[in-house]
């Protein structure tokens, strides 16, 4: 065992401390202090000393800037951004040796930041110091250097900036300080610092260049190198894959790495919004920042369950919340709670208030961003979303978490590891790889301070030690002091497809090895990577068998199990049959077989985004309409009926009613901007008071119903109701129960006729039509279902009516059509019955929701191609296609 003799080894980074702490364990260095520079300046000025850091600096600018006069930058001072500058202007100063204080008269900027820089010191802890306050410090205390640091020994560094060279002076001529430089660079102000310099030879790897195809390829192929190198016996701690702007890289190395099963360290950290933590602060910001809404709610409710306002809400809740609702404003979440009993609660207890309190603090916004973290964030998510407020303005909090970053949680020492050139160079490995050689990327084109510009002070006073320089010393560096393999890689285009130009440093280096995207890689990095470089075997995996055989059948001109062909009698396709059919799924059955077994036997259905659109769609546009017309139907049936309205009773029960419908609709639904949903409610309302004033006879006495249900549909409203609704009503001869809702029907006062009227928002066609090829079933059937109900003495007239030309077409043989569709809906029947759910004309369509399921541009290719062969596997049934 070693004697205990105190020392100090100063590194840079956190990867080269943890590696040196490491190795002194291992070798009993007893006594052997492992720091930055800073850290060691800060140890011997004594005390509760210790440098600024960067948290403590942006909380320290965050508290004072409000108050803090900046002259011409008192316009920008507030906004989102000006934290993060003013700490970065700060620091340069600070490393650089300038006082600010002593340069005020220089510029009116100057002032400004001198002005900062003395409320933000005034506002950190005492012992807090710059660094020329620590070098000061610690100068007074220079006596006590041998029993507090001993003999200091620099590893690692090729650089040290301004402010503590005259320190490390100081330090030379009381202590021994050697800077152990091995084969890098020396600057040259050593020379007359009494600092003995010890180097070395530099070693001599082998150096190979590659070009990938996009940066994305760069990251796969160095995974596959990793791989490569673990296989042969390579310790992960002798391996590194680096970069000058590790940023472009890391979301690609995130994904790989959990892909590849590989220990893959990130040096720098990764993105608290990669974790579960930073996920739920992630979603906390994206409802203080844009606003309460119910998807935002949705997901801040799964990631932040046990927080103190949503625990106590019983396991379920938010099943409540209506699926096409936004929720977007207080009002709507007040109507919808006011509206909530306690039998809609899964506990069957009343949690409203509860569910208020937490919607009224969400939607404080920024200005209570403090409380509401507090409120619903625990742990290390309530660490960072402290730490992000610190960072930036609360309006801005959803980007400053992007910039946050963590400790990933694996051992440096004992993992591959990726990180920036800058932590390579003070911790070489044996073997590197060094990505992004590019031009304008590495080397990096020198940045003006964001406050400080050039013509103020220059950037060779306020930066000694620019990035670009730095990049070009850290690449030679590596190179210098890895021992065994250096790979050079760059990207040939970036992701969206332009040329890249390769960087300088890669001229010495000679051609390049072009390695293409769809190469098979001479060892892959993970399960996924093998798989697609052996062909062979991935097509004994059965997904690719089937993947494989859908492609090919859907390649065939005939009809396939991969295009619907089923067995006879399929207990799936039967039950489906058997079930109470609407006018909807009846022509989804005639229009699209296909897309009628998947809509009804496997439930898909299109995803309904909860997001406020920008117009409403035609179909939500028709619903929209539809509610207002019954409203107002109904409010004209109790002030004296339809019948005996005038057109101001009209136009004013539409309004009544148009007001009615838009509050609920902007409860339960997205809707478009202020304007654009003013404008669509003029419309609905238009367009309704000329359906109800349209100036066909009223038949003597009578009485109008909306919304009418039959066949065991529920009712819309308590209004009185022409007939039971629960009463069954079947199709003769096709075995189909239908139900549905009437948009309209009038009844003469003795019963003796009956006005049934289907009210179509959209064009009219262009000529007369009956069935239109499948796609017209309503008339007839609610014609025939009426009939059922009231009697067949009743006679029944069926139309669709168009209030916008206005026009109204009737059915001129309802009996006849009921007949047609009989035989249509019967063919229909017994072909998906014997197992022939095949495409139709409607499948692969414009209004297909569910095209997705189907090849890429089905209706152009793939439905052409199996157009005939479905034809004649369908027989009869495809004769309604051509039905007028």
């Amino acid at each position: 065992m070693s004697v205990a003799c105190r020392s100090t080894l100063v590194v840079h980074g956190r990867l080269a401390t943890r590696e040196n702490r490491l190795s002194a364990a291992r070798e009993r260095h007893h006594g052997v202090q492992i720091m930055t520079f800073e850290q060691a300046a800060a140890r011997l000025a004594g005390g509760f000393a210790k440098p600024i850091d960067d948290e403590s600096l942006r909380a320290a600018i965050q508290k004072v800037l409000p108050a803090t006069p900046m002259g011409e930058l008192e316009s920008i001072k507030m906004l989102p951004g000006m934290i993060r500058a003013a700490a970065d202007t700060l620091h340069n100063a600070w490393r650089a040796g300038i006082d600010l204080a002593a340069r005020t008269a220089d510029h009116p900027r100057l002032d400004a930041i001198a002005r900062l820089e003395a409320a933000v010191l005034a506002q950190l802890p005492d012992g807090m110091m710059r660094p020329v306050d620590i070098v000061a410090a610690a100068n007074s205390r220079i006596a006590h250097a041998p029993a507090v640091l001993g003999a200091i020994e620099i590893v690692g560094l090729t650089e040290l900036s301004p402010c503590w060279r005259p320190l490390l002076k100081a330090l030379a001529a009381r202590i021994p300080v050697r800077w152990r430089a091995g084969p890098r660079s020396v600057p040259s102000w050593l020379d007359d610092c009494g600092v003995v310099i010890m180097q070395g030879e530099a070693e001599a790897p082998t150096v190979g260049s590659v070009s990938a195809a996009t940066a994305y390829h760069e990251a796969i192929e160095a995974m596959r190198w990793t791989r490569a190198l673990l296989a042969s016996g390579v310790s992960p701690s002798d391996i590194a894959i680096a970069t000058a702007s590790p940023a472009d890289y890391d979301d690609h190395f995130l994904a790989l790495r959990a892909d590849a099963n590989i220990d893959l360290h990130f040096v720098h950290g990764v993105r608290t919004t990669t974790t579960r933590d930073g996920q739920a602060a992630a979603a906390l910001a994206d409802i203080v920042v844009r606003g309460l809404s119910q998807s935002r709610l949705r997901r801040l409710a799964a990631l932040c369950r046990d927080s103190a306002h949503l625990a106590s809400l019983p396991e379920g809740w938010v099943r409540l919340l209506p699926s096409d609702a936004p929720l977007s404003t207080l009002t709507a979440w007040t109507r919808l709670l006011t509206r909530l009993k306690l039998d809609d609660w899964p506990d069957g207890m009343d949690h409203a208030p509860t569910l208020r309190t937490a919607v009224d603090l969400l939607a404080k916004g920024p200005d209570a961003a403090q409380e509401i973290g507090e409120a619903f964030l625990k742990g290390r998510a309530l660490s960072i979303w402290h730490k992000a407020l610190l960072a930036g303005p609360a309006a801005s909090i959803d980007v400053t978490l992007e910039s946050l970053k963590q400790d990933d949680g694996l051992e440096a020492c004992v993992s591959v590891a990726w990180m920036p050139a800058s932590a390579l160079a003070a911790s070489p490995r044996r073997f590197v790889r060094l990505i992004g050689l590019n031009s304008s990327r590495w080397p990096r084109g020198i940045a003006e301070d964001r406050l400080i510009p050039d013509h103020i002070i220059s950037a060779a006073e306020l930066d000694p030690l620019p990035v670009g320089l730095a990049d070009r010393r850290d690449f030679e560096t590596i190179l210098a002091t890895t021992s065994d393999q250096v790979v050079l890689s760059r990207a040939r285009r970036d992701s969206d497809g332009r040329l890249l130009g390769r960087s300088p440093l890669l001229a010495p280096y000679g051609d390049e090895t072009y390695l293409r995207r769809n190469a098979v890689p001479p060892h892959a990095f993970g399960e996924t990577d093998r798989l697609m470089a052996r062909p062979r075997e991935f097509a004994a995996d059965p997904q690719a068998i089937g993947a494989r055989a859908c492609w090919s059948d859907w390649r065939l001109a005939e009809v396939t199990p991969h295009d619907g062909l089923v067995r006879s009698d399929h207990p799936l396709i039967v039950a489906i049959l058997a079930r109470t059919q609407s006018a909807s799924s009846l022509k989804t059955l005639l229009r699209s077989p296909l897309g009628f077994v998947w809509r009804y036997a496997f439930g898909w259905k299109a995803p309904q985004s909860s997001a406020e659109p920008l117009v409403l769609d035609a179909l939500a546009a028709g619903d929209l309409i539809h509610l207002v017309l019954d409203r107002a139907l109904r409010n004209l049936e109790a002030a004296g009926g339809l019948a005996a309205a005038d057109s101001s009773a009209i136009e004013a029960a539409v309004a009544e009613a148009s007001a009615a419908v838009a509050a609920e609709w902007e409860s339960e639904r997205p809707i478009p901007p202020d304007v654009i949903w003013g404008r669509t409610l003029g419309d609905a309302r238009s367009l309704a008071g000329r359906a109800l004033a349209y100036g066909d006879e009223h038949l003597p006495g009578s009485r109008s119903y909306g919304e009418v249900p039959f066949g065991g549909s529920d009712p819309k409203s308590t209004a009185e109701l022409p007939w039971d609704a629960s009463l069954p009503v079947t199709i003769p001869n096709t075995g189909f129960r239908i139900a549905g809702y009437i948009d309209r029907l009038d009844i003469a006062g003795d019963g003796s006729r009956a006005l049934v009227r289907d009210y179509k928002t959209g064009r009219p066609p262009k000529g007369e039509i009956r069935l239109n090829g499948g796609r017209e079933l309503q008339r007839c059937l609610y014609a025939f279902a009426v009939k059922a109900l009231l009697g067949d003495h009743v006679a029944i007239s069926a139309s669709l009516l168009y209030p916008r030309e206005p026009l109204d077409l009737q059915l001129d043989d309802p009996e006849a059509a009921l007949a047609d569709i009989t035989g249509h809906l019967l063919a229909a029947r017994t072909a998906l019955a014997s197992g022939a759910a095949l495409p139709g004309p409607d499948t692969g369509g414009d209004y297909d929701d569910l095209a997705f399921a189907l090849p890429a541009n089905a209706g152009a290719t793939y439905c052409k191609r199996k157009r005939s062969a479905a034809t004649e596997r369908l027989g009869d049934f495809a004769q309604v296609w051509e039905a007028e």
